[in-house]
């Protein structure tokens, strides 16, 4: 017996396709007579038939070597091999009826082969040859397949990237998963089979765990509705299943992809929700013809904010940052995957008012999307100094700048912790919102607000913090197991933005529909089970207290009480007090007083801004006394 896995000599499989060949011959005459004929029969048509077998030998040799079929390995026989064995065959019966009436009308009168024959002749040497080859490469596949600990999988999705994902597992020889059924939400599907396995509802995951003892379910739905991919997700890490999904179709090459690219289920799979659909008309107006300045381009929010809008071709983007070594990366990004677009790269301070006015001059945007901020409730809650020098002095320049140059339309990026704030961060974006809202009563410029919840996977948020303490062994650490927050993904959050700048017609607090909020040590639990892991056993779990100014309930925009509803219907405006002008003297008060650096008076004078600002497990809850 040949061995599959050594390259068997070319002569060899010339020798054998002609031997088929000569057997689909045969099979045809044989059909021909009904699988029944005397010897008297058989005699006069080999008489015949004689005659030209060389002929038949000689075009099938000569045809298969002009279209190269032997040149590629049978056991990596593909659909372009297919291909060209079935345009070869299909030649060589047009050359045997071509040499047939050669013969019939200028030698003996006979024809190479009757055409009965000639059409069975034709459909059994694909057949065969055709077949030949797949059973040799699946004997091939299976000889060099590891069948030592074989890993069962169960596939969600029975669509096309799941045919593709059980095809690949099957391929891939260093894989050794195989895929022993098909889930699906398509409850029509339920009971078929697709390539040999079973298609079942997803409501059956447990019960298909313990039958193919599947300790792994790979996600193979592009893109599936969240809140079922939610509940398939929940309940597979409940059985205690390792979560692969494929990826995007974007990084296959030539229609498929390798197993090794398989990825982890992240955490933002099973906290995101159906993305807002966006008015593109409406955008494409807005964005196609001008120029954007986008601060803080190189953080989370403003780097996703210039990703999208790139994509509606502007005049030019403006790209600013303090942060040198993120605006280089996104500078990269952007030459990568948007070639066309105009852009430039600045690096400045928003609190640096020259600096801003010279940049405001040279580029005379049109529309700005300020990002810029510092957002981390601690660390500002030991440098209140520094949050009013840029959450409220940076916002007020750059405001001043937009109303004093023609700006059209000023979107301020803003936060949830600006409600009842319990913290100098939240306090101080607060007081950004309020005065930006007063410049809006000048209707010189449109200024429009948005506020955010936790962002999933920005810069300094507790996923990559808790991803980070996962990969270094632990202990994964929570402030208080009762805390609890709101989330949104990065391109939900750009997606507000972008929403509020075509919906907004000034003086707006654009808020968004926030769903469920999330137990943040259940979201730690959810982490450590995803990387495989098991709490208590490979790593710990620490509580560490509240930090100062931190809530343990985040306020929940998204109610009756505080919000009015706009055309979408997962984006309200938030209701608040009218300030009165006094408040901007309060405000110009206040950046004066942090040019003191005197912690404890800028800290009271925003409490005088905003009286609900109430501090929690903070040095300055003396203050409310």
């Amino acid at each position: 017996m040949l061995k599959l896995k050594q390259n068997t000599p070319r002569w060899v499989v010339v020798l054998l396709d002609l031997i088929i060949h000569l057997c689909a011959l045969a099979f045809a005459y044989l059909i021909r007579f009904d699988l029944k004929a005397d010897f008297s029969l058989i005699r006069s048509e080999w008489e015949i038939l004689s005659k030209s077998l060389w002929f038949f030998v000689l075009v099938k040799l000569v045809v298969f070597s002009l279209f190269q079929i032997h040149k590629g390995l049978v056991r990596y026989t593909s659909t372009e091999d297919l291909k060209r064995i079935f345009l070869a065959e299909l030649s060589c019966s047009f050359l045997f009826l071509l040499a047939g009436i050669i013969r019939f009308y200028q030698l003996d009168g006979f024809f190479l082969f009757p055409m009965s024959v000639l059409v069975m002749e034709f459909l059994a040497s694909v057949a065969f040859v055709v077949g030949g080859r797949f059973v040799i490469k699946l004997l091939y596949l299976e000889t060099i397949k590891d069948k030592s600990q074989r890993e069962s999988v169960i596939i969600y999705g029975a669509g096309v990237s799941g045919l593709i994902t059980k095809r690949t597992l099957e391929k891939d020889t260093r894989n050794k998963q195989v895929g022993v059924a098909f889930i699906d939400d398509n409850e029509k599907l339920n009971g078929t089979r697709i390539e040999g396995i079973y298609v079942y509802g997803t409501k059956q995951l447990s019960k298909l765990k313990e039958e193919f003892q599947a300790n792994t379910l790979i996600v193979a739905i592009q893109n599936p509705k969240v809140e079922q991919l939610q509940t398939v997700l929940d309940e597979a890490i409940s059985l205690k299943m390792a979560v692969q999904k494929v990826p995007n179709p974007k990084s296959w090459i030539n229609g498929s992809f390798s197993s090794r690219q398989l990825k982890k289920i992240r955490i933002e799979d099973l906290l995101g929700r159906e993305v807002i659909e966006l008015t593109n008309d409406e955008l494409m107006k807005e964005l196609t013809t001008a120029t954007i300045l986008v601060t803080g381009a190189a953080g989370s929010i403003g780097s996703g904010l210039v990703h999208q809008i790139a994509r509606y071709q502007p005049k030019k983007i403006v790209l600013l940052d303090q942060a040198e070594s993120p605006l280089y990366d996104l500078q990269f990004e952007l030459n990568q995957h948007f070639p066309d677009l105009l852009f430039e790269i600045v690096i400045g301070d928003i609190a640096n008012q020259e600096r801003m006015r010279k940049l405001f001059q040279h580029f005379q945007p049109e529309i700005v999307f300020h990002a810029a901020a510092y957002k981390h409730v601690p660390m500002m809650e030991l440098n209140p100094a520094e949050a009013i020098q840029t959450n409220v002095s940076g916002t007020k320049i750059l405001a001043d700048l937009s109303m004093g140059m023609g700006v059209k339309k000023f979107i301020m990026i803003s936060t949830d912790k600006a409600v009842n704030p319990t913290n100098v961060m939240g306090a101080s974006k607060r007081i950004a919102e309020i005065y930006v809202q007063k410049m809006n009563e000048q209707q010189k410029t449109q200024f429009i607000t948005t506020r955010f919840g936790n962002v999933l996977g920005s810069n300094g948020s507790v996923i990559p913090l808790f991803q980070k303490q996962i990969e270094n062994g632990g202990p994964v650490t929570v402030t208080d197991e009762r805390i609890t927050r709101y989330f949104m993904t990065i391109p939900e959050a750009c997606q507000l933005v972008l929403e509020a700048a075509t919906m907004g017609k000034g003086g707006e607090i654009f808020v968004f529909e926030m769903g469920k909020s999330v137990k943040i040590v259940d979201l730690a639990k959810k982490m450590i089970q995803l990387s495989g892991l098991e709490l208590g056993k490979d790593i710990e779990l620490a509580y560490t207290g509240l930090r100062p100014g931190e809530k343990l309930y985040e306020e929940l925009l998204a109610n009756e009480e505080n919000t009015m509803p706009t055309h979408h219907q997962k984006i309200l405006i938030a209701k608040t007090r009218v300030e009165n002008d006094a408040q901007l003297v309060e405000i110009q008060s206040l950046i004066d007083l942090s040019a003191q650096q005197e912690n404890e008076a800028i800290v009271q004078q925003m409490k005088r801004i905003v009286p609900e600002f109430i501090s929690n497990n903070s040095e300055y809850q003396k203050l409310d006394k």
